[in-house]
């Protein structure tokens, strides 16, 4: 959004504090607010040209996501990164897409083969750690098709709310080495199993892919273990294990 005298510019013709959730959103799930950066009120209310109430309703429903946590009279801060949040939103992902692909490899299987080989073509484009923002919103498409393709498109925004965490822990894994690469691999192997109407191949495919970053939950908390919260609500901070906030 473009700035007017260092305040940034909302569309008043929609409500200010959807878009002030949106904007932090966003900013959350790519990771420009990174795990545990404190959020100051009168700083947003500053940015965002807009009075506490705005700010305040936007990080309620940002407390809401799972993405801050509230300490009143105290402090708003970015939440770590759930892995046990992580794990169960994987769970969902799995029991969703490999239904879908069964059904499209019985209903439509070169039509649905076509239009995610159409947006894998784009997404080969932005295989570069400077584009991965454009390379991360190709393989959303490319899942979404499965969804809408399956007749389940509302599905999609349930899967969407429930990813914050997995899709944090993404971010984190995507640029690192061979990521990217990985990721169109597996996606070539997909479509191929889905237009050879390979049930069995497409579903290992997907569920091999749908577990990639999961796989190597450990490597990733070693690169930024202040960023994770186990399954037992702890984070590594300084070489040692405590409990969030204790």
């Amino acid at each position: 959004m473009p700035l007017k005298n260092n305040v940034m510019t909302l569309d008043r013709s929609r409500q200010v504090a959807v878009q002030v959730h949106e904007i932090l959103k966003e900013r959350i799930l790519t990771v420009t607010l990174e795990p545990g950066a404190s959020l100051s009120r009168t700083a947003l209310q500053d940015e965002f040209g807009v009075s506490v109430t705005p700010v305040r309703d936007a990080l309620l429903r940002l407390q809401e996501d799972g993405l801050v946590d509230i300490y009143p009279q105290y402090a708003t801060r970015v939440s770590r990164i759930d892995v046990n949040h992580a794990r169960q939103a994987q769970f969902l992902r799995l029991s969703v897409e490999l239904e879908a692909i069964r059904r499209l490899i019985a209903e439509s299987p070169a039509e649905t083969a076509s239009a995610l080989e159409h947006i894998l073509t784009q997404q080969e484009r932005f295989a570069d750690p400077a584009t991965y923002d454009s390379f991360d919103a190709f393989d959303k498409d490319f899942h979404r098709v499965l969804y809408t393709r399956s007749r389940n498109p509302e599905l999609w925004k349930v899967i969407r709310e429930k990813s914050v965490h997995l899709d944090r822990l993404r971010r984190l894994n995507l640029p690192m080495p061979g990521k990217m690469q990985s990721l169109l691999t597996d996606h070539h192997e997909i479509v191929k199993a889905i237009k050879d109407a390979d049930t069995e191949a497409a579903v290992s495919a997907m569920r091999r892919h749908l577990s990639g970053t999961l796989s190597i939950i450990e490597a990733i908390q070693v690169r930024f273990p202040d960023f994770i919260q186990d399954e037992a609500g702890r984070v590594s901070i300084a070489g040692q294990t405590i409990r969030e906030w204790a």
